[in-house]
């Protein structure tokens, strides 16, 4: 009996650097962004170095979460149920935007300091909560440099792995779902998907960065092992280093901040107040 053939693994595709560009809205390079975050969190991802990102389809577990964030429209849902790819016709454009929003993961900020946010976000914590604020320009442009296919590799149990996320950034889109549809003539990109949430959700006026891997086939690592995408990651970011070249500008915070407890730990990781014209703390 002959031996089968050995089944070929065809490399997994690199991410790249905002491939969707043309689709989404940019906000002006010198936006600032606002990020409210729990004093303790802002703290562990100062000390460890990342930006949290969280899965689309994992925002269930605190009230009022978008249990739809990119998810496909549902006057899209039966047209995309029926469209079929020639090449695996058990597989269809359904299947493809579920698992493309099963790989996608979003942090996001705010694109302005306004009440909502305070009073939604962090709710459990009012005296321990902040308010991080961002230099967009700068951000994105750390970002993409770290992203590049030569600088960048994935982490997954311990093993180094091909970057496979492509990032995009863009302003959300806020529509009536139960009425939209966004393939009235062509399937969309997954990504429109990414950048479109309910109207009930308008007052975040939220921008997101995303990171993406592709909704077809399975990454598998060298040993044969399927890559799980898990809940949430962490991206390499350099906090201190953010905050000494101005992608980070300000923490705010409010009067009733604990902000002994504040100004204590960011004493632990050697960062100080700085004097000038945009100091890194600030009342909001």
């Amino acid at each position: 009996m002959e031996e089968s053939a050995p089944r070929r693994h065809t490399p997994a595709p690199l991410g790249s650097i905002e491939p969707h560009e043309h689709l989404l809205k940019y906000p002006p390079d010198g936006q600032l962004l606002y990020k409210i975050m729990i004093i303790d969190n802002l703290v562990r991802s100062i000390t460890d170095n990342y930006l949290h990102f969280n899965r689309v389809d994992s925002y269930k577990d605190f009230p009022g979460a978008d249990l739809h964030d990119g998810q496909q429209l549902p006057k899209d849902e039966l047209g995309n149920a029926q469209t079929k790819f020639e090449k695996a016709p058990s597989f269809s454009a359904e299947d493809y935007y579920n698992q493309s929003r099963a790989r996608t993961y979003a942090c996001c900020f705010s694109l302005e300091n306004s009440d909502y946010i305070w009073n939604n976000y962090a709710k459990d914590s009012p005296k321990r909560k902040v308010c991080v604020v961002f230099h967009f320009g700068k951000l994105r442009e750390t970002l993409n440099q770290m992203l590049q296919s030569g600088n960048a590799a994935l982490e997954y149990n311990g093993m180094r792995c091909r970057q496979i996320f492509s990032v995009n950034y863009g302003i959300i889109e806020y529509v009536e779902r139960d009425i939209q549809r966004a393939n009235k003539e062509n399937l969309p990109n997954p990504i429109v998907y990414t950048y479109l949430k309910g109207k009930a959700f308008q007052e975040e006026k939220e921008f997101r960065i995303a990171l993406s891997a592709i909704g077809v086939g399975q990454f598998a690592l060298n040993n044969g092992t399927i890559l799980q995408f898990p809940a949430s990651l962490r991206l390499n970011f350099d906090f201190r280093a953010a905050t000494a070249d101005g992608t980070i500008q300000q923490i705010l915070y409010t009067p009733d901040c604990d902000l002994s407890f504040l100004l204590s730990e960011l004493q632990k990781l050697r960062i100080e107040p700085s004097q000038g014209s945009t100091p890194l703390l600030h009342k909001g």
